[in-house]
């Protein structure tokens, strides 16, 4: 099938994919006077006397607000809020089928960071959730600490996070077929962009101690001063705790784990032959990977997993923040913190049984829709238990 093709045709006739659905409906004198005026004055006079009941009478304790600039769109980059929006669109479909939560795009026509924070703080007593997408690195990262310290709902940069729990919940079970822990590997990251950076916080929340990250000019390491600012110098302090250099064939050497977020045809064979015994691949880079599975299993590659859905261990997103936001909102929590990130990964790992579990099946796929309500409740309790809910 051509699916570019048939997304234009799918777009043009439908106009779009998403539409505004009424709880009720308006069919009498009473309907209307109930739903709107003059009883809808009771609920605005409830919260108006204390504004924790919005969360009772209204729509903001399932609606999410999707928010982009549009200057990071899948692999397009840099297109515009109005270009941003069939994404955006879609990413609302699967908040809805997947998660039963109610999502909105906002598309901003500004790049400047401060605007966007403004805008997103001054729209957020409509929605229970921000979920931050397609923001271009690194102004994402400020981006999503300022509104996660300014507003009392949960915010959530998906590219960052939802791609770093899937990841998790890949090498988790990954490592239980090669009999390998999280503190004894050695993992190499190429494309420490905004997943990337996120990739290397849940591992190391999750365990792992030896991590080396390489960009385009190789190996982060501590002196480094070529292409270093921002987020890199953080990821200059944590990482390649050895102190090496080089670049990427040299930090492969004797690795256990590669993870890709870079670019098509990076990684090739001889890398992989230099990797520890039983090397693990997850090769993310959209729509091409850094290799390709057929060639990564001929090279020797123990568990192969990539973006396509055409392969086996697909990684994606939507087993991750549907679940997540469902949960969250559930819980009422206030934000999703480490805690909820982990119970996430956990989940998604766990939902694949240990008799079924082969290197052509570490994750559960994309299409399974039962793997929201696991992540829900995992992420529900533990936000109660890491205290992160409202009063």
């Amino acid at each position: 099938m051509d699916y570019s093709k048939e997304a234009l045709k799918l777009h043009e006739k439908n106009g779009g994919k998403i539409a505004v659905a009424s709880k009720i409906k308006i069919n009498n004198r009473d309907d209307l006077s109930t739903a709107y005026t003059p009883g809808v004055a009771a609920p605005c006079k409830e919260i108006a006397s204390d504004p924790e009941n919005v969360w009772k009478y209204t729509a903001k304790k399932n609606l999410v607000a999707v928010v982009s600039d549009g200057t990071a769109v899948l692999g397009l980059g840099d297109i515009g809020a109005k270009a941003a929006m069939p994404v955006m669109e879609g990413k609302a479909i699967l908040f809805k089928e997947f998660g039963d939560v109610d999502a909105f795009p906002i598309c901003l026509d500004t790049k400047d960071t401060e605007e966007i924070i403004k805008t997103v703080k001054n729209i957020a007593p409509c929605f229970g959730g921000i979920n931050l997408e397609d923001i271009a690195s690194p102004k994402c990262f400020e981006i999503e600490e300022r509104l996660e310290k300014e507003l009392e709902i949960p915010v959530f940069h998906d590219d960052q996070h939802g791609t770093a729990i899937v990841v998790t919940a890949a090498l988790i079970n990954a490592l239980k077929l090669v009999n390998k822990k999280m503190d004894d590997i050695k993992v190499v990251l190429n494309g420490p962009g905004s997943a990337g950076t996120a990739i290397i916080k849940m591992l190391l929340e999750s365990g792992v101690k030896n991590i080396t990250a390489c960009d385009e000019y190789g190996i982060l390491y501590k002196d480094r001063v070529e292409g270093i600012k921002d987020h890199k110098k953080w990821l200059c302090t944590v990482t390649n705790l050895n102190d090496m250099r080089g670049n990427l064939a040299d930090a492969l050497a004797g690795a256990d784990v590669f993870i890709g977020v870079s670019v098509a045809n990076i990684l090739t064979k001889d890398m992989i032959k230099t990797m520890a015994k039983d090397p693990i691949v997850f090769a993310m880079a959209n729509p091409n990977p850094e290799i390709s599975y057929d060639e990564a299993i001929e090279a020797g590659v123990a568990v192969m997993g990539t973006g396509r859905s055409d392969r086996p261990n697909q990684i994606n997103n939507v087993l991750a923040f549907p679940g997540i936001f469902r949960g969250a909102l559930d819980a009422h929590a206030r934000d999703i913190n480490y805690t909820m990130k982990k119970a996430a990964a956990r989940a998604v790992a766990d939902y694949i049984k240990p008799e079924d579990l082969n290197p052509e099946n570490i994750i559960p796929s994309a299409l399974d829709k039962s793997v929201a309500k696991a992540v829900a409740d995992a992420v529900a309790r533990a936000a109660i238990e890491s205290g992160s809910v409202r009063k």
